[in-house]
């Protein structure tokens, strides 16, 4: 649709913000058609990596509030629930996404751009990223999961401090405070970036998507509860195909080559 341009190349999936004349703000009606790429994802066995970036100079400085400015928000409660609904929706499927997802962070993320960022996997983030929880200086309460994902990333003190302030970051201090995983120059980006899509895409996805999902629920899973889903994701591993091979390209002192199964 207008605005996401998605392309695939050996397993690896690029979904590329495309509205570089708004700082690829987000419209409500690609809230939908993110929600929907997401939902097409999960389906799809031969996409075994997700990338998410920004055309141009900026990586997605929220949603688009031009509409809201001019007085043209939902009128009414409903209608601004229903609207917001379709946010949380989207950020609810790139976090269940069971393939890993990496964000290649190459300018201004702002807002629910922050916050989609901070969604993914893992962020690259260029020497010349910004981050920003805008929203308090819109009069907004934070959306996009970011209420759930910033204090997780960074302790709760300092997503208070973050998202009370809205001051503006830079990638080095993204870096420091463990809200990004690593910052490379700006013209190296997407060599980085790429490096690590491939690397991913040659693991076995099955795996990666039981990983992410004991990652993501251990925090809000007992002890018990987490190793009981320890003990029946490992039996699951032993009876896979991927595993299997894994097991003989060890033996055999050989790269594996993993299929899905």
């Amino acid at each position: 649709m207008d605005g996401l341009r998605v392309e695939r190349d050996g397993g690896v999936v690029t979904l590329t913000i495309d509205r570089p004349a708004r700082k690829n703000a987000i419209t409500g009606e690609m809230w939908g058609g993110l929600a929907e790429i997401f939902d097409d994802l999960a389906t799809r066995r031969d996409d075994r990596v997700l990338v998410i970036t920004g055309a141009g100079d900026a990586f997605c400085s929220g949603a688009d509030l031009t509409g809201a400015a001019a007085g043209d928000a939902p009128s009414g409660a409903g209608a601004s629930v229903a609207s917001m609904r379709m946010v949380g929706r989207a950020a609810l499927r790139l976090h269940e996404l069971p393939l890993p997802t990496i964000a290649a962070v190459n300018g201004v993320a702002a807002g629910a751009g922050c916050n989609l960022a901070l969604g993914c996997d893992l962020i690259v983030a260029s020497d010349r990223a910004r981050f920003t929880e805008i929203f308090a200086r819109r009069g907004l309460a934070l959306d996009f999961g970011g209420s759930w994902l910033l204090p997780r990333l960074v302790g709760l003190h300092r997503a208070k401090e973050l998202a009370f302030l809205a001051d503006i970051i830079d990638a080095a201090e993204a870096e420091r405070i463990g809200l990004v995983n690593r910052v490379v120059p700006h013209d190296r980006l997407f060599v980085e970036v790429d490096a690590l899509a491939v690397r991913l895409a040659a693991m076995p996805p099955l795996l990666l998507a039981v990983i992410k999902r004991q990652l993501n629920d251990g925090s809000s899973h007992s002890m018990a509860e987490a190793i009981e889903f320890e003990d029946v994701a490992q039996a699951l591993m032993f009876s896979s195909s991927d595993t299997a091979e894994a097991m003989t390209a060890f033996v055999d002192k050989r790269e594996p080559r993993f299929t899905g199964e």
